[in-house]
Order: structure tokens, then C-alpha cells, then sequence
């Protein structure tokens, strides 16, 4: 009985954990990968433009605003 509660609880957290987003700035994104804004954002949105574009602007400010 307590090893299927046991692994019914491993299972529920390791469920609820994936569906969590990890919730860091654009800037952050893009320093920690050691690359340009404009690289990030084709490599997390190879086929929509506009978001693309949206997504560097926002990684520029951010980064603008560290220094």
C-alpha cells in the first residue's frame, strides 16, 4: 500500500513539474546561451517572423536596462 502511494506521488510531482514553464527575461535567455538577441530569437522562433521580432526588441531593452 505505501509503495503505490509512494510511487503514485513521485509520479503526480514529476507530471505537475513539466507542465511548470521555467519564467526567465529574454536578456537572461540570451546571456546564458552566450549569444546575440538576434540568435536567440531565431533559434526559439525559426518561422514566425513577427513574434521573432518582437521577442529581439524585448531582449534588447532587457539587456540595455542590465548595463
Amino acid at each position: 500500500m505505501f509503495k503505490k502511494l509512494l510511487l503514485a506521488a513521485i509520479a503526480a510531482g514529476l507530471v505537475s513539474a513539466s507542465a511548470l514553464p521555467l519564467q526567465i527575461s529574454p536578456a537572461e535567455a540570451a546571456s546564458m546561451a552566450g549569444m546575440p538577441c538576434k540568435e536567440a530569437a531565431k533559434i526559439k522562433y525559426p518561422d514566425d517572423r513577427k513574434t521573432r521580432h518582437d521577442f529581439k526588441k524585448a531582449c534588447k531593452e532587457a539587456w540595455k536596462a542590465t548595463q
